[in-house]
């Protein structure tokens, strides 16, 4: 969850935008794409702390770096223009991986009033690398976290299971699945259980996909930010191609059984679950 400070910044940065991108995912892209680009930043800066070399920013793409931008001597227009340069030309830069690359693939500056990015930049400047594990439910505003949660409880994912989501939009029920497997495989000291090959497991057993390739950016930055190195989302339209969806989960037979069994356990648990709500019996586990 957020904390106050995070939250405040996001609400922040999004009243900032809100004259100049009206559209509230939009909004949480561009807020998206400063962040991570102000995190490579911090984290070539930390390399070079401990005696390492940078690695997002360096060579011909040193002169984009966050500090630079930042820097007092830059007009408002110069600002911009490098700005707006510098999130353009990001997927060309060797240093950066894939899913970066992925990131900022046709990302761009839809406004250009120097004010509202000075303004902008400013609060995202707030931020660092420490606080990406506060951000990560910040993209999150299509389904209420409580009922994220309460649909995965219900279904109880096991860590032996394929988890998809064919319309992922921001990777909220991705990352509570992954969530909930954690903290049912987590001893009384609060340790986990699981061996590191079913920790390894973790992004293999995880897929999702989305129509939209915002959507898809926004998962990509949501899983990575919950330790997901190489996050599997794809951009398909799963309505529209409903075959290739069944034959791909066919493919994968512990799905396709994953599947019948979360079905049986879905039916079983909401039973219970609004029985208990309703102050009423609990079903026969014979009958359910």
């Amino acid at each position: 969850m957020l904390d106050t400070d995070t939250k405040r910044r996001i609400d922040t940065a999004r009243d900032i935008l809100v004259g100049k991108v009206p559209d509230p995912k939009s909004q949480v892209e561009q807020i998206t794409i400063a962040l991570i680009y102000k995190f490579m930043d911090d984290m070539d800066a930390e390399s070079e702390e401990y005696g390492g070399q940078r690695k997002f920013f360096a060579n011909g793409f040193a002169r984009y770096g966050w500090a630079k931008l930042m820097r007092s001597g830059l007009g408002g227009h110069e600002t911009l223009n490098l700005y707006a340069e510098a999130i353009a030309k990001m997927p060309e830069d060797p240093g950066i991986p894939p899913l970066f690359r992925d990131i900022f693939k046709n990302a761009y500056l839809p406004y250009r009033d120097p004010e509202t990015l000075k303004m902008f930049l400013k609060i995202i400047d707030e931020f660092n690398y420490d606080h990406s594990e506060h951000l990560g439910d910040a993209g999150q505003f299509r389904t209420p976290r409580h009922i994220i949660d309460f649909m995965v409880e219900i279904t109880d994912p096991k860590k032996t299971e394929t988890v998809l989501d064919p319309a992922c939009g921001t990777a909220g029920f991705l990352i509570s699945s992954y969530r909930h497997i954690l903290k049912a495989n987590t001893d009384a000291k609060g340790n986990t259980t699981l061996t590191p090959d079913e920790k390894g497991r973790r992004v293999k057993n995880f897929k999702g996909y989305d129509i939209s390739p915002d959507m898809v950016r926004l998962s990509l930055v949501n899983l990575y930010l919950h330790d997901f190195p190489d996050p599997h989302i794809a951009e398909y339209d799963t309505l529209s191609t409903q075959q290739a969806i069944v034959a791909e989960i066919e493919a994968e037979q512990a799905l396709v059984a994953a599947n019948h069994e979360l079905i049986v356990r879905f039916e079983k648990k909401i039973q219970t679950t609004l029985a208990r709500v309703w102050g009423e019996d609990e079903p026969d586990p014979a009958e359910a």
